[in-house]
């Protein structure tokens, strides 16, 4: 799970990088503790250019039972909001927010979490694809 406030840009990045670099082997959710209306467009755009269209995507909202079906939770900016339960893997990922830039400034966001996702994959013992 990807948890960041708005999930509009980095918990939608890193949902969609999950389940693409898994080979859809994982179950990935995403939510904010505040969501947003839409994705960031900058965001969409930056996601494209890797072949990954997040467009159909929708900003949700944090919820306790999404948490609790979730073996690893990410949060990238949402401080004490995300509910925590024992036997959890919880990872806070320091990480630029793209609210408000355009896709040169997400580049290298999008990029960083690309890479924490491979490693947390590998990490997890789950077989990382490449992006065609």
């Amino acid at each position: 799970m990807f948890v960041c406030v708005h999930n509009a840009g980095r918990s939608q990045m890193g949902a969609a990088y999950a389940h693409h670099l898994s080979g859809g082997a994982v179950e990935v959710r995403s939510a904010g503790s505040a969501p947003a209306e839409t994705i960031n467009p900058a965001v969409r755009e930056a996601m494209l250019e890797e072949g990954i269209d997040i467009s159909a995507e929708t900003p949700k909202l944090l919820t306790t039972e999404a948490v609790q079906a979730s073996d690893a939770v990410i949060t990238m900016g949402c401080g004490d909001t995300c509910p925590i339960f024992p036997g959890k893997r919880y990872e806070d990922w320091v990480l630029s927010d793209p609210a408000g830039q355009g896709v040169e400034a997400v580049r290298p966001i999008r990029d960083e979490i690309k890479a924490r996702v491979a490693a947390l994959l590998t990490d997890m013992g789950v077989e990382v694809r490449h992006l065609s």
